[in-house]
């Protein structure tokens, strides 16, 4: 509480003066919490004291400010791994009362936690300070920023208070660092190994991304610690529905079930398929689908340290693979999955039901921007302008894709129903085709300490 206190008078975060009349001061509380490492243990208490009460259109306007999403953290592991950069991180000590408020709330100078935009107001500050010390923000993504000096380059990504960075130059990361803490209150956190719940491995031959504490927490938090493993997260005889007749069970525990399961599909694309289809049914839950949700516990239970392997040696060549599988029993609509790989590494993934039912496979097929996909008329249709007149009951904005392809743009490529990386999202596989699909994406921790499976490294090749 006295460091809060402190980081207000040194910020000069608010002027005490007495309220004017007819006006009603903020109301604030302290917060407390307590801070954990990647293995459990408490490493820092915070305290808090947040204004609570603000209200929009008097004490706020726009609030909006930009958060760096998962696919974006992975690129840059990849990238990071792939250029042999050690990427450091560093934490803002009450990052929030450093940004500049617009609005007047009553005697505040800059923001407090609990303000509605107070992330804003943050990221406002640091934008400009980054900008002026001469880094360039991403188009895309507008917390990732760039900066290049002589031969060397710098990689900042920003999440709120929490900073990445690495660079080619042990000298221009060690510089920014010393920048940072001029301008800011920081700690230097050193090399990244836990951030948002990922646990990191960086070593010469790549980095290592995986949840496994998390894995043994939500196993024991639903007491299936003890349960029997099973090697897949999903039978291929399982063929849920809304099975209506079925006994209902408790809709709070299964989706306490499933959310801590859609965390940990950050990096376990092995698990999104069986995930995903259970979130379909938990509004009106039965035993058939709390079996289905605990079968991926158990095959939780059977590779708790799976996660995702950047290799050193990976190219920087953006690819993308595309699959469908009209499974949903009720109306026959279409799951597709696509995935994206830097290099070798997986890097973004999804799997969604479609909104509407296709009229046929080739329509199916266009439900996102294939790359490589096993649909030839898919790809007849994007380069064969006379196969236009076949297809006009598919949807105008399909078509956008013949353009790209056209500009060059993209490239459509067609590969082997056996090599489709992203079938694993669309439904549930045998054992030894879903080990195989896996095996291209995710690799084991005891992998790591050792050495990587031979075989593993020529799935990898055969997809190169």
């Amino acid at each position: 509480m006295h460091e809060e206190l402190e980081n207000f008078k040194r910020n000069h975060v608010r002027d005490l003066v007495e309220p004017p009349p007819n006006r009603r001061p903020i109301g604030t509380k302290w917060v407390f919490k307590n801070k954990r490492g990647e293995d459990g243990m408490v490493v820092r208490n915070k305290a808090r004291l947040p204004g609570v009460s603000s209200k929009e259109g008097i004490d706020y306007e726009e609030t909006f400010a930009p958060v760096a999403r998962l696919e974006a953290i992975r690129i840059l592991l990849a990238f990071a791994a792939s250029k042999g950069f050690k990427l450091q991180q560093m934490d803002v000590k009450s990052a929030f009362p450093n940004g500049f408020i617009e609005e007047e709330v009553y005697k505040l100078r800059k923001a407090l936690y609990g303000l509605k935009q107070a992330p804003r107001a943050w990221y406002a500050r640091l934008k400009s300070f980054l900008l002026k010390s001469g880094f360039v923000m991403g188009s895309v993504d507008k917390t990732l920023f760039l900066l290049s000096r002589g031969g060397d380059t710098l990689i900042v990504q920003i999440y709120v208070d929490d900073i990445i960075f690495g660079g080619s130059s042990h000298a221009l990361v060690s510089s920014f660092a010393e920048q940072m803490s001029r301008e800011f209150e920081m700690s230097l956190m050193g090399e990244l190994l836990f951030f948002l719940g990922l646990q990191i491995k960086q070593g010469p031959e790549g980095t290592f991304v995986h949840q496994a504490k998390y894995t043994r927490d939500i196993l024991k938090k639903f007491e299936m610690g003890d349960s029997k493993p099973m090697t897949t997260p999903m039978s291929t005889n399982t063929a849920l529905d809304a099975d209506e007749d079925g006994e209902a069970v408790d809709q709070k525990e299964l989706r306490g079930m499933i959310g801590s399961l859609l965390y940990l599909t950050a990096t376990r694309p092995d698990i999104q398929f069986a995930v995903c289809l259970c979130v379909r049914y938990q509004a009106s839950p039965r035993t058939s689908h709390r079996q289905a949700v605990k079968r991926i516990f158990k095959y939780l239970k059977f590779t708790p340290e799976l996660g995702l392997w950047y290799s050193s040696g990976s190219s920087r060549c953006l690819r993308g693979f595309f699959a469908d599988h009209a499974g949903c029993r009720i109306d026959r609509k279409s799951t597709s999955s696509t995935c994206q790989l830097l290099g070798t590494s997986l890097v973004s993934w999804s799997s969604r039901k479609q909104a509407s039912v296709s009229l046929s496979t080739t329509e199916a097929e266009f439900g996102k921007i294939p790359l490589l996909i096993d649909s030839t008329s898919a790809i007849s249709v994007a380069k064969n302008p006379v196969l236009h007149s076949r297809t006009k009951h598919i949807d105008v904005r399909f078509h956008f894709l013949r353009d790209h392809y056209e500009k060059g743009d993209i490239d459509l490529v067609h590969v082997a129903s056996e090599n489709q990386l992203a079938d694993i999202f669309t439904k549930p596989l045998e054992f030894g085709a879903f080990v195989r699909l896996r095996g291209w994406r995710c690799v084991d921790n005891a992998l790591i300490k050792g050495e990587i499976e031979s075989q593993w490294i020529g799935l990898i090749a055969l997809l190169v």
